[in-house]
């Protein structure tokens, strides 16, 4: 072998190192790599797995056949501001707010002294007329006697014509006087029926069987039916028929044509949120707020409840149908996509600390979207999606919305 072919066979030293440099690159690149891969893993699972959810809560089942909802306020009807006819000094008053008053039941009471003196006077008015009637008619009945003994007489030619006529116009004259006592009896008694209508003026009376809302007056304050007086006032107390109550809500002018009288509702009060109120739609009134484009409508309350004030705020749902007793109870739901088959039984995935935990339900009915479950309280958060990654005792995250 020549010299020439032994120093061909001669290592080239630094392609060795290039390839040595070049696998440790690589080396570092992939163990990188993995520890990105390993912490990502780790992160993950730390996380856990990452799901949608819903809400348990409540539905009645009205809300399912609404027609629309308006909102408004409880009005009595029949209201009124009780005053006096007459100008006065309150005397006495015998209600407080919330009393309940009796139609003709006297509630108030004015000064009268006054009044009951002209009722005294009108009374012995009376009694005076009424002797000159009795006066009148022993005059007439011994004017008829004579009359009539005279005029036996004058037959027989004993006593003179002009003796007779005398007692003949003493008999008128004496009627004419019983008829004018008899009708002074009619104007006392009138003029005492007046008295007696003005006295009973200072007595304040409830008009109709109502509640008591208001007392604006109290005993010595002036009372005046204008109530212009300085410090006067016009109205003892304000009182309202809660028979009468119905709700006046508006409804957009257009919905109009889903509205009609008769119409069955729910009522709902904010001062009772738990409670549902059957009603009928009574009145569609005949004229439209420009300013709300709205008009206003009126709903009657199928029964009273003692609980249901004048001027509470009101929510009206209007329905397609009459709701039954059973439509008015509150149903728990739940989104039914929430519900899995676990061990053959109807399960849901509860939410707690960070962790779901199996929880066996019992479905009910369905109400639109939802379906009633038992077994799980309102409020309570249930995995949604997605299901087949989760089983008891896993760790989740929830996604934001």
């Amino acid at each position: 072998m020549s010299l020439d072919s032994i120093s061909k066979l001669k290592i080239d030293k630094t392609v060795f190192h290039r390839t040595a440099r070049s696998r440790k690159r690589w080396l570092i690149i992939s163990t990188a790599v993995l520890l990105v891969i390993i912490a990502a893993a780790w992160g993950l699972d730390r996380r856990g797995v990452l799901i949608e959810t819903a809400t348990v809560s409540l539905l009645y089942p009205t809300q399912t056949f609404t027609l629309l909802n308006a909102s408004g306020y409880v009005v009595a009807q029949r209201k009124a501001a009780v005053a006096s006819k007459m100008t006065g000094r309150l005397e006495w008053i015998g209600v407080l707010e919330g009393s309940r008053v009796s139609s003709g039941q006297i509630i108030a009471r004015l000064e009268n002294r006054d009044s009951d003196a002209v009722v005294s006077q009108g009374i012995a008015s009376v009694q005076n007329a009424r002797a000159n009637v009795d006066q009148a008619r022993a005059e007439l009945d011994d004017a008829r006697q004579f009359h009539d003994r005279l005029k036996e007489l004058s037959g027989q030619g004993i006593v003179s014509k002009s003796e007779f006529d005398t007692a003949e116009s003493r008999f008128k004259r004496s009627k004419a006087a019983v008829a004018a006592a008899e009708a002074a009896v009619r104007v006392a008694e009138s003029s005492l029926q007046g008295a007696r209508i003005s006295d009973d003026y200072s007595q304040i009376r409830a008009p109709f069987d109502a509640v008591v809302l208001t007392k604006n007056a109290d005993v010595g304050d002036i009372i005046t039916p204008l109530g212009s007086a300085a410090n006067a006032k016009a109205a003892v107390v304000t009182i309202a028929d809660l028979a009468s109550l119905q709700v006046e809500a508006d409804v957009s002018e257009s919905n109009l044509e889903k509205i009609k009288a008769g119409q069955p509702c729910e009522i709902t009060l904010d001062a009772l949120p738990h409670s549902r109120f059957r009603g009928v739609l009574q009145t569609i009134v005949p004229t439209a707020d420009r300013t709300k484009a709205s008009v206003m409508v009126k709903v009657r309350f199928l029964e009273s409840d003692p609980r249901i004030l004048p001027e509470m705020s009101a929510k009206v749902a209007i329905l397609s149908r009459p709701a039954s007793a059973e439509d008015q109870q509150a149903k728990t739901v739940v989104n039914p996509a929430a519900v899995v088959k676990a061990s053959g039984s109807d399960s849901v995935y509860l939410l707690d600390k960070g962790y779901v935990r199996i929880r066996p339900v019992k479905v009910g009915a369905r109400f639109g979207e939802q379906v009633e479950v038992s077994g799980v309280k309102v409020g309570d958060k249930v995995a949604l999606r997605p299901l087949d990654k989760l089983k008891d005792g896993k760790k989740i995250s929830v996604a934001e919305k």
